[in-house]
């Protein structure tokens, strides 16, 4: 791929890659600039690799829906000896409640190797210091694996925002446009602490995109100046939680660790920051409607691979 010729129009962008671009600036730099080596799948590449890290939406699923063909080849190499685990900013619902879904699906995985943003958010709060936190979920989040908090759920009083000594903004299924008003309101009187579990800022569902907690948290940055502190891909605490899973067994290279995903800006440019190898999925995620040379020549984030599907 010649990348000084590949051009990309706005027009020709999807909402999720230019949104990502306009605040690339709060991103991590690209640490180098893969191959773009093309193959079919995994399949064709997995004896590069002993470790395999899979995001989880337009990887493993679209929506409630496998994608044709990947719970096979999963399989497969699993039964080959490869380790999979999943590396997800999934933090809106419980661990179980995650492993039910992927069983469903089709897969079987440890539940121990399903690193999640919330676990990763779960695991700075067990070295937090006591605070009444205000809880930004859906009445599903399940506060399963935090450990005993002190919160209260934020909905439309605005005596809960000021109230609070943090803020816990774990998923946006029930956020609306007038708590996110609240909120600021209360930041810009007392700024504290916010931290976000899902640095996603937009999700493909059908007939459009869901609005992720990425997004409010930079419109809460820009309004407020209260810098938010993220936890999941692309910073590297979730990177970390999963080479800590990994290292638990002897041996583990980082040169044959590859992780997969169907974003640049979350998933490769993550895994590129943690010194790992990517692949970038193309046909089933969100960029499957982009032209991806120009998507890679936009963004400056190169995967060593670019797969039809995982």
């Amino acid at each position: 791929m010649d990348q000084n010729t590949a051009t990309l129009s706005p027009a020709d962008a999807p909402p999720g890659f230019t949104a990502y671009e306009a605040i690339r600036h709060r991103l991590p730099a690209p640490a180098r600039k893969g191959a773009c080596r093309r193959a079919r799948h995994l399949g064709d590449i997995a004896d590069r690799y002993d470790t395999i890290l899979l995001d989880a939406y337009g990887v493993l699923n679209r929506g409630m829906e496998p994608v044709a063909g990947v719970p096979e080849r999963i399989c497969a190499l699993q039964a080959s000896g490869k380790r999979i685990m999943v590396v997800s900013n999934a933090a809106g619902f419980a661990h179980r409640t995650l492993m039910q879904r992927y069983g469903r699906l089709g897969y079987d995985f440890d539940a121990e190797d399903v690193i999640t943003s919330r676990k990763t958010l779960v695991r700075q709060l067990e070295q937090e210091g006591l605070r009444h936190w205000g809880m930004i979920a859906g009445q599903h989040f399940g506060p399963d694996e935090f450990p005993p908090l002190d919160y209260r759920m934020l909905a439309d009083d605005i005596a809960d925002y000021d109230a609070v000594e943090g803020f816990l903004l774990v998923g946006a299924s029930e956020w609306t446009p007038a708590r996110q008003a609240l909120l600021i309101e209360s930041l810009k009187r007392r700024p504290r602490p916010l931290f976000v579990a899902n640095p996603d800022l937009l999700a493909p569902q059908e007939g459009g995109y869901s609005t992720e907690p990425g997004t409010y948290a930079h419109e809460i940055q820009d309004e407020t100046g209260v810098e938010p502190v993220f936890y999941g891909k692309p910073y590297g605490n979730i990177f970390e939680l999963a080479m800590e899973r990994l290292q638990q067994d002897a041996g583990i290279d980082p040169g044959r660790v590859l992780m997969v995903g169907d974003t640049l800006h979350t998933d490769v440019l993550g895994g590129q920051t943690a010194g790992l190898h990517t692949a970038l999925v193309t046909r089933s995620g969100v960029l499957a409607d982009m032209d991806i040379d120009a998507a890679i020549a936009a963004s400056g984030i190169a995967p060593d691979w670019i797969l039809d599907q995982a």
